[in-house]
């Protein structure tokens, strides 16, 4: 079988001028970075107010398990497909992490038939934008650690520094370090860690700015620690941001490449949702809405998070309004979560999708009750699947009053996807109420309760000592108007990775939270998420290579 990356290597990409010419981006905008790729300038954007916002429309996903999903390739297909009905399309996805890239997926830019390109370029270096926050956040650091240093003017405890340095890499060894050993002149030795870059505020801010002076004001706000005293400290005290925002000047337009249909596609700012919001940026999102009729977007892992956040982080903030959402489900993914092990998945198993149903139906009625969202369920095809097993997943949905349309993309691109553009053509005429899953102006506590509760089906709420001593703080210091950014599994409604299916009666404990002012929203911890993963024990960085005419492989 013909692997991701040879069918994209296969194709004859359209020089990046052509495919901005698709949707009326003026040459004197495009900043190209080689033949294939450009960084997009929006100002033009912003100066016209005579175009219009096109339809906004969310991909997402049920609970990811080991069978896989196929969100980004269905984001892509749909897109596509869009675009054969004559509808003008832009996608708008997040930027791949070369954490995941080298540890599991081993590449983030579609399947099959349905991908962006070049495919090596995106999930490799790209055109940078990576380096650039990397290279922010560490900045930020090591301004904080020589003030220190040099005399501490603003009389900042070592032991509440509240940022950590950073890496685009899977590397558990850096969770844990001491830094600063050696002699006077080599620092103030403290206990320290790394996160990994889309972990990082720096990240958060970077999706959710909507200009350079948001940006750099954003930046400003970022606590880096606390004095003696209690009072936060901030990197623009730090007079960071600046520099900061240098940095990122570039990295902050948007990148335009191509599908493997010739379409538009911007592909800009980080995953992780289970940290971060985990949504391509802001400017990338409604660039992609001002360049066509219908913007096709993701947001990261399930819908209990990525959604989740979508909605109750990225679009409260922006004032965006989704037209319609696309579910993904697989056959094989709700066999899993009906009990059947990885390697069983091809059998055919009714009882097991009907076992594993209520992991989706949880989704759908997150959408459509919480919401308040049309919604269609695509079925990611799967060869093995049987048609006793799709027909099961159909009926189970109609019974809940929402379609189910078969996608095969992956197989066929757009031509797999069109009955799956022309329900969500459908759905965007329809009116719908959009709403959040909580008030702002709520507690806290409330906010999580919310979360919890309505969301992911639990129970209730415990808090460790020392997160609910920071709650209070936030509290007291007037944070707690702020919207909640939950860290948690990404496998589970729970905070257990192992209660797959549509567990209830749950209690998720939170065991720390942490202000993100920059980026605008309280980051709430449960269970044993990490902010720098680890790679397993067989990466994907083993299987790939390349070659002496500098042809890579191996990237999925």
């Amino acid at each position: 079988m013909t692997s991701d990356i040879e069918i994209a290597q296969k194709y004859n990409k359209l020089p990046i001028t052509e495919i901005a010419a698709k949707v009326g981006i003026p040459d004197e905008y495009l900043e190209p970075y080689g033949k294939y790729k450009a960084k997009i300038d929006v100002s033009f954007l912003q100066n016209d107010k005579t175009k219009r916002d096109g339809k906004l429309v969310l991909v997402t996903a049920i609970n990811p398990t080991p069978a896989g999903e196929g969100k980004t390739t269905t984001t892509i297909g749909l897109a596509d497909a869009l675009n054969r009905l004559g509808k003008k399309t832009v996608v708008a996805l997040r930027e791949p992490s070369l954490g995941p890239v080298f540890g599991i997926k081993g590449g983030a830019t579609g399947g099959g038939y349905a991908q962006v390109v070049p495919m090596e370029d995106i999930n490799l270096h790209f055109t940078g934008d990576f380096h650039a926050i990397g290279a922010a956040n560490n900045l930020l650091c090591a301004m904080l650690d020589n003030h220190i240093y040099q005399g501490n003017t603003l009389g900042i405890d070592p032991k509440t520094i509240a940022v950590k340095r950073c890496v685009d890499m899977n590397d558990r060894q850096l969770r844990k370090v001491v830094d600063g050993l050696g002699g006077k002149t080599d620092g103030i030795p403290r206990e320290d860690g790394f996160d990994i870059t889309v972990a990082s505020e720096v990240m958060a801010i970077f999706c959710l700015a909507e200009s350079v002076a948001d940006l750099k004001q954003r930046l400003a706000s970022i606590v880096v620690g606390y004095t003696y005293g209690g009072s936060p400290v901030t990197a623009g005290d730090l007079h960071a941001h600046g520099a900061m925002t240098a940095l990122l000047k570039d990295a902050v337009k948007p990148n335009l490449v191509q599908t493997l249909e010739g379409n538009p596609a911007i592909v800009h700012g980080g995953p992780f949702a289970n940290i971060a919001h985990g949504c391509n940026s802001v400017i990338a999102t409604k660039t992609a809405m001002k360049l066509g009729e219908y913007c096709i977007t993701e947001a990261g892992f399930g819908a209990d998070l990525g959604a989740e956040k979508f909605f109750d982080i990225k679009c409260r903030k922006t004032g965006l309004h989704p037209s319609a959402v696309v579910l993904v489900a697989t056959v094989r993914a709700l066999k899993f979560h009906g009990g059947v092990k990885k390697e069983e998945l091809n059998a055919e198993n009714v009882v097991a999708v009907r076992n594993g149903a209520p992991n989706l139906i949880r989704h759908i009625e997150n959408i459509r009750g919480v919401y308040k969202l049309p919604v269609v369920v695509a079925i990611n095809e799967f060869p093995t699947d049987s048609e006793s097993e799709i027909e099961t997943v159909v009926d189970i949905c109609k019974k809940f009053g929402v379609n189910v349309v078969r996608s095969s993309v992956w197989a066929y691109g757009g031509a797999g996807g069109l009955r799956l553009a022309e329900e969500v053509v459908r759905l965007c005429e329809c009116k719908n109420e959009f709403s959040y899953a909580y008030r702002t102006e709520d507690s806290i506590e409330n906010k999580i309760n919310a979360v919890v509760q309505n969301i992911y089906g639990g129970a209730g709420v415990t808090y460790t000592a020392v997160a609910r001593k920071r709650i209070d703080e936030f509290g007291k210091r007037g944070y707690g108007n702020l919207p909640i950014c939950m860290a948690k599994t990404q496998y589970s409604f729970s905070d257990d990775p192992t209660l797959i299916g549509a567990p209830a009666g749950f209690t998720v404990t939170v065991r720390d939270v942490k202000i993100s002012l920059g980026a605008g929203f309280i980051v709430v911890y449960t269970g044993d998420v990490l902010t720098m993963p680890g790679l397993p024990k067989h990466p994907a960085a083993e299987n790939i290579d390349v070659d002496d005419s500098g042809v890579i492989s191996g990237l999925f």
